[in-house]
């Protein structure tokens, strides 16, 4: 038996349970280990940084994900675009909604909306194009007379259906030249990025102090670490 290993083992183990137990990041059990493995949590000392542009004049690594996530944005836009050309759909909400309104059934104008991370002006012009066309349709809340319930119809579903291939090709597009490790990674950090924003996003505070409700979020994770 190699006994070097195994204490190295005991060793990671030992780690992971004293960071777990101060961040509670993971489940403690073999898949929080096998994901706190995966992060790279445990190299911390030895962090392999890559290169981007502007880095020797200074420029920040929070800077370069900024862009890269706008950029990524812009990309995705784009492929949707190009998925839903030459069809009835305006825009990539209008199939955004539709996938939503099938996968998660029928919600309210409010949950559909914030569902989608949209502002109410921009939501309530998705869900109108939708019901105009007969794709979805609203009905009077039972719990709430003065909420609209809104649900996919049939003809949203065929659709919807009709344009599926194009739209599941695009989201193929966007992920790349990604392996799936590389996938399962990136989806563990952005899911962590929507746990920090989306609580922020639900409180939804005024626009004129919502960089510093953010901030003081921000700081609070920064003080627990």
């Amino acid at each position: 038996m190699n006994y070097n290993l195994l204490k190295e083992v005991v060793d990671l183990i030992r780690d992971f349970e004293a960071d777990n137990t101060a961040t509670e990041s993971f489940s403690n059990d073999i898949d929080g280990f096998r994901q706190w493995i995966q992060n790279g949590s445990f190299s911390n000392d030895t962090i392999n940084e890559p290169h981007w542009e502007g880095k020797m004049s200074g420029r920040s690594p929070d800077s370069v994900i900024n862009t890269l996530i706008v950029h990524m944005n812009r990309y995705a836009k784009s492929y949707s675009r190009a998925a839903i050309y030459g069809s009835g759909f305006s825009t990539q909400d209008d199939f955004i909604y539709l996938i939503t309104l099938k996968a998660f059934g029928a919600m309210t104008k409010t949950e559909l909306i914030k569902k989608n991370i949209h502002d109410k002006p921009a939501g309530i012009k998705v869900i109108n194009r939708l019901v105009a066309n007969n794709w979805a349709e609203q009905k009077d809340s039972e719990r709430d007379k003065r909420s609209k319930v809104i649900s996919i119809t049939k003809k949203g579903l065929i659709a919807l259906e009709k344009q599926m291939g194009k739209i599941r090709r695009a989201t193929k597009i966007v992920t790349g030249n990604l392996d799936t490790k590389e996938k399962m990674q990136l989806i563990s950090l952005l899911q962590k990025l929507e746990d920090f924003h989306k609580p922020i996003y639900e409180k939804n505070p005024d626009i004129a102090v919502l960089e510093e409700v953010a901030y003081a979020e921000y700081l609070k994770t920064k003080n627990f670490s």
